[in-house]
């Protein structure tokens, strides 16, 4: 009798990165949800734009200071601020709902690679639909002003870190979510701890206090009105308001101790 002896099928080449990129941005551009959600978000933040300058218009009669709420108006950025928190933790946190995370863990051992590669593709996606965006609202509400020619160019004072901050914000947000999405594996409870860390947490700390007013220019939603804002506070002011400098370096440690967290704990923890 002759004996078949069992071969274990030989192992392929480790995933390189760029094939790990390439895998996430298959899955994301597969969804059509991902088009659907990115391409109403910029119109309702550009549409939010384009109703806060017609409200102001009436209100100029010349050339005026760069009002950065008219292009940038709060209402519409909070809704850019949820959403792509949202969706960067649905990125990571749906896999873990439908097990194929486990698929993921399987093909590809190095989970951190894994981690990293959602980021980048992440990251990228955001800051394309973050800039758009952001040029959206400011030429939208530019062309209204015009008509009264109130309009402001790009190299007015304020405008380009606006335009930049206002950019950057949905990368930020996503990279958060993306994090949050890591550590609690839940999407339901995941998009619940985004809104309440990027959006209803920061106004519960004033400038009123100094231990208050730090910890309120520690969030990303102030971090990124203070660099929106071209107006310094005047002499009389009361409170502790942030400065343009610590604001950037929130907008830079938020991502990135996110993303290094999630590094971590995928590394450390069983699927």
């Amino acid at each position: 009798m002759t004996t078949l002896a069992s071969v274990a099928p030989a192992a392929g080449p480790p995933a390189r990165f760029r094939d790990l990129l390439a895998s996430e941005w298959i899955k994301m551009r597969s969804l059509r949800s991902t088009l659907w959600t990115t391409a109403l978000t910029a119109l309702f933040v550009i549409g939010s734009s384009a109703v806060a300058t017609l409200a102001d218009k009436a209100a100029r009669s010349g050339p005026a200071d760069f009002l950065p709420y008219d292009a940038y108006p709060p209402a519409g950025y909070w809704t850019l601020i949820l959403v792509a928190g949202s969706t960067g933790a649905l990125t990571v946190a749906s896999e873990y709902s439908s097990g194929l995370i486990r698929t993921t863990t399987v093909a590809v051992p190095a989970r951190g690679s894994v981690v990293l590669a959602k980021a980048a593709v992440t990251a990228a996606l955001w800051t394309v639909v973050g800039t758009v965006i952001s040029i959206g609202s400011f030429l939208v509400s530019q062309a209204i002003l015009s008509g009264r020619h109130a309009g402001v160019p790009l190299a007015h004072p304020g405008v380009f870190r606006a335009l930049v901050a206002s950019a950057l914000l949905a990368p930020v947000c996503a990279l958060i979510g993306l994090g949050l999405g890591v550590l609690l594996r839940h999407s339901a409870v995941t998009m619940v701890a985004g809104a309440f860390t990027l959006l209803m947490l920061p106004p519960m700390f004033s400038e009123s206090d100094r231990w208050s007013a730090y910890i309120n220019h520690a969030m990303v939603a102030a971090a990124w009105k203070r660099l929106v804002q071209n107006w310094e506070p005047g002499p009389g002011s009361s409170g502790y308001t942030a400065t343009v400098p610590g604001s950037w370096i929130v907008y830079a440690l938020w991502p990135l101790v996110a993303v290094a967290l999630a590094v971590l704990i995928v590394r450390r923890r069983d699927v």
